[in-house]
């Protein structure tokens, strides 16, 4: 089964090219280095480190984005959204991303339900990556 997640259609780079570790090891979003690129579920990744590869080749689901890196909003209304880098949190110890920072709002304002339902859809729309 092919697995969702959102990238650069073209060069299968995640993340808009932010280093998927450092949201959670130094607790701001960093763009990564182009010499630090690792792979996993044939998507690319690229690393602000070596050390921060290390860590994401070592428990790659610790690391990857909630819902696929998608608008969690979105995913609660069944719909795949892009999302701006700026609008991340670390929510139960997963990256979670929103559309904009009014989306990001909006998600706040019922954060358990949408929560709930963005990860039900998910189980729905892309099941493999939903366990």
């Amino acid at each position: 089964m092919k697995r969702i997640l959102n990238a650069d259609p073209f060069g299968k780079i995640a993340l808009q090219g932010y280093d998927p570790v450092a949201f959670q090891t130094v607790g701001q979003p960093m763009k990564g280095n182009p010499t630090i690129m690792g792979e996993y579920g044939g998507y690319k990744f690229v690393f602000a480190s070596k050390e921060n590869k290390t860590l994401f080749e070592k428990e790659p689901e610790k690391y990857l984005p909630a819902f696929g890196g998608y608008c969690a909003f979105g995913v609660s209304i069944g719909v795949l959204f892009p999302v701006e880098i700026n609008t991340w949190e670390i929510i139960d110890g997963r990256l979670v991303l929103q559309y904009n920072l009014e989306v990001k709002k909006m998600f706040e304002q019922e954060k358990a339900g949408n929560l709930q339902k963005a990860r039900e859809k998910w189980a729905e729309m892309e099941p493999e990556m939903a366990k």
